[in-house]
């Protein structure tokens, strides 16, 4: 028996008429419970954030390899790369996130938080955005445009 306030308190019954959101069988426990275990709740959750129409889908998986192939190619914040090398990692230049132009007038494009400027000869200036929104982009060093040697 429980006591509230040194008055006897009786645990109200929960009805069992819940049904688990993943697989309708009856839920006991908790009041605010769901799911009947870990398991339907994992289910339940990888159903809802899949993505069901397959374009969104396609689209993700191209953005998030253009990202991982922009990543391995900078090593701290920039680097440089040609147009061959992007493509031979299967680099798709239709998807992007964002751009961002800077005061000299330049346009990066980016894949998140990895973008890239291009520059003459199919090479491009890869560069990694600061982590605060605030920060700016990474510019080009003076005379990379015409010293750019690979």
């Amino acid at each position: 028996m429980i006591y509230f306030y040194d008055q006897p308190y009786q645990m109200p019954i929960i009805s069992s008429n819940r049904l688990c959101l993943a697989c309708g069988r009856s839920i006991k426990g908790r009041s605010d419970k769901k799911f009947c275990d870990d398991y339907c709740r994992s289910v339940y959750n990888n159903k809802l954030n899949t993505e069901a129409n397959p374009c969104i889908r396609n689209i993700n998986n191209i953005l998030r390899r253009n990202r991982r192939i922009l990543e391995e190619l900078i090593p701290v914040d920039t680097a440089k790369a040609t147009r061959e090398q992007l493509v031979e990692r299967g680099f798709n230049f239709q998807y992007l996130t964002s751009t961002y132009t800077n005061k000299k007038g330049l346009m990066y494009f980016f894949c998140y938080d990895y973008g890239y400027l291009p520059l003459e000869n199919d090479r491009y200036f890869l560069v990694k955005k600061s982590s605060g929104i605030n920060k700016k982009t990474p510019t080009l060093p003076s005379g990379a445009a015409g010293s750019f040697g690979l």
